[in-house]
C-alpha cells in the first residue's frame, strides 16, 4: 500500500505570498518578497551555468523560466511578481545601467580606429540577419501585421559581444585578428542595432498612431537616431571633461558613481524626450566616458568607473533577465507554429551572421571564427525583445507572449553553440596571410 506523500508545510510557508498578496494592502512587503526570490534564484541558477562553463546571464534566465512556469505544477503564489510594477521598474533599471556598462567598455577612440573589415562585418551583421528575420516572420506568420517582421529583424540584428569577448580570454585569443575584428565591429554593430531598434521602435508606434507611412518619415526616424546619438557622443565628449572637473571638487562618499549614474539617467531621459528608447542614451552615456574624464577621482583614492558600476549591474541585471524569463509560457511550447517560428529564428540567426564573415577584407583571418563570433544574441536580444512587448500595435503587444518564447529560445540556444564552435573555430589554421 502506497502512501499519500504530502508537501511539507514549510515549503508553502516559502512560497505563499504575504498578505499584501490577498488584502491589497501595502506593496512594499509583496515588493521584497520578489525581489528575495528574484536575487536568490538568480544567483543559484548563474553558479549552475558557471559551473557548466556558461554564461551565468544564461543560468539567470532559466531561473526566471523555471519560476515563471511553477503554475504547471500547481503552485501559482508566485504568479503576481511577473506583474509586480516594483520588479518590472527595477528590471528597465536593470537595461538601462546594462547598456551603460557596455557603453563604459568601448570609447570613440576605438570607434574611430575600427578597421574596413570590421566596420563592413557590422554592416553585413545587421542587415543580413534582419533580412533574413524579416523573411521567416513573411513565411510563419503570414496573418501577422509586416511590422511584426519587420521587428523580427530588428531583434536579429543584435548582438552580445560580452559573451564572445569572455571565449576569446579563455582562450587566450584576445590579441588575435579575429578579436580585433570581432570587438571592433561589436561596437559598430551596438550602435547600428540600436538605431536601427530606434527607427523600428518610432515606426511602430507612428502607424499606431494612424499617421500615414511614408519614406521620408521612415528614412527621419533613422536619421533622428543618428542624429541623437552624433549630437551625444560630440557635446558630450567636449562637455564631460569640464563636469568631471567640477564634480571632483565634490565631497563625501560616492561621488564619482552617483554623478556617473545622474548623467546616465539624464541622456536616457533625453533619449525617451525625443522618442528613442532609454538604452540608447544610456548606451551613448557610456560610450563618452573615458577613464580620462574621472582621473581626478582616481587620483585621490576612488576606483574606476568601471569597477564602481559592476555591483550595480550585479544586483540589477539579474533582476531583468529573470524577469524576461518569467514572461516565458512554457505550454506555448505545444504549438507546432511556436516551434517552428522558433527553429527558424534560429537558423535565420546562425546564418545571418555568417554572412557578415565576408566582409573580412584582412589577409590571414579565420573568416568562420568571426561569423561565429557575432553569433551570440544573449542580453542584448532579450533587451530587443523586451521592448517589443511594450510597443503596442491595434492595442496588442507587437511581440505575442507565442513569438516572445520562440525568441528567448532563440537567444538560449545561439548562447550556448558559441562557446564551443567559437573555439573549434580558433584551434583551426589561419589561412596564408599572402
Amino acid at each position: 500500500m502506497t502512501r499519500n506523500r504530502r508537501v511539507p508545510w514549510w515549503l508553502f510557508a516559502l512560497l505563499a505570498p504575504p498578505a499584501a498578496y490577498a488584502s491589497g494592502g501595502e506593496a512594499l512587503p509583496t515588493a521584497l518578497l520578489a525581489l528575495t526570490l528574484v536575487l536568490f534564484f538568480a544567483k543559484l541558477g548563474g553558479d549552475l551555468a558557471t559551473r557548466l562553463r556558461q554564461p551565468a546571464v544564461l543560468g539567470e534566465l532559466l531561473a526566471g523560466v523555471g519560476l515563471g512556469n511553477l503554475g504547471l505544477f500547481g503552485i501559482d503564489a508566485l504568479s503576481p511578481m511577473v506583474h509586480d510594477p516594483f520588479v518590472a521598474t527595477l528590471a528597465e533599471l536593470g537595461v538601462v545601467v546594462l547598456l551603460f556598462e557596455v557603453g563604459l567598455e568601448s570609447t570613440i577612440a576605438q570607434m574611430a580606429r575600427v578597421g574596413p573589415s570590421a566596420m563592413l562585418v557590422a554592416v553585413l551583421g545587421v542587415v543580413a540577419p534582419m533580412v533574413l528575420g524579416f523573411g521567416a516572420g513573411l513565411v510563419l506568420l503570414p496573418e501577422s501585421s509586416w511590422l511584426v517582421h519587420l521587428f523580427l529583424g530588428a531583434t536579429l540584428s543584435a548582438t552580445s559581444v560580452g559573451i564572445t569577448a569572455r571565449v576569446l580570454k579563455d582562450l587566450g585569443q584576445s590579441d588575435s585578428p579575429e578579436a580585433r575584428i570581432l570587438l571592433g565591429a561589436a561596437v559598430i554593430d551596438d550602435v547600428l542595432g540600436l538605431i536601427v531598434l530606434a527607427a523600428v521602435s518610432a515606426l511602430i508606434g507612428a502607424v499606431d498612431a494612424g499617421e500615414e507611412v511614408a519614406f521620408a518619415p521612415v528614412l527621419w526616424l533613422a536619421g533622428k537616431a543618428v542624429l541623437f546619438l552624433g549630437a551625444a557622443l560630440a557635446l558630450g565628449s567636449l562637455l564631460t571633461p569640464w563636469l568631471y572637473r567640477a564634480a571632483a571638487h565634490l565631497r563625501g562618499g560616492g561621488v564619482l558613481l552617483g554623478f556617473s549614474l545622474a548623467f546616465c539617467f539624464a541622456l536616457s531621459w533625453l533619449a525617451a524626450a525625443v522618442n528613442l528608447a532609454p538604452i540608447v542614451g544610456a548606451f551613448a552615456a557610456g560610450l563618452i566616458l573615458e577613464s580620462a574624464h574621472y582621473r581626478p577621482f582616481v587620483e585621490r583614492g576612488d576606483r574606476p568607473l568601471e569597477e564602481l558600476i559592476h555591483p550595480v549591474v550585479a544586483f540589477l541585471g539579474p533582476v531583468f533577465f529573470v524577469r524576461m524569463g518569467m514572461q516565458v509560457d512554457l505550454r506555448t511550447f505545444v504549438d507546432p507554429a511556436v516551434l517552428s517560428i522558433a527553429g527558424a529564428l534560429i537558423l535565420a540567426a546562425i546564418v545571418g551572421k555568417q554572412v557578415c564573415s565576408l566582409g573580412v577584407l584582412d589577409r590571414g583571418v579565420r573568416r568562420l571564427a568571426v561569423g561565429i563570433g557575432m553569433v551570440p544574441r544573449g542580453e542584448v536580444g532579450l533587451i530587443f525583445a523586451n521592448i517589443g512587448l511594450t510597443l503596442k500595435l491595434d492595442g496588442e503587444p507587437i511581440v505575442s507572449p507565442a513569438l516572445f518564447s520562440a525568441i528567448v529560445v532563440m537567444v538560449i540556444v545561439t548562447t550556448l553553440v558559441t562557446p564551443p564552435l567559437l573555439g573549434w573555430a580558433l584551434r583551426r589554421p589561419a589561412p596564408a596571410a599572402a
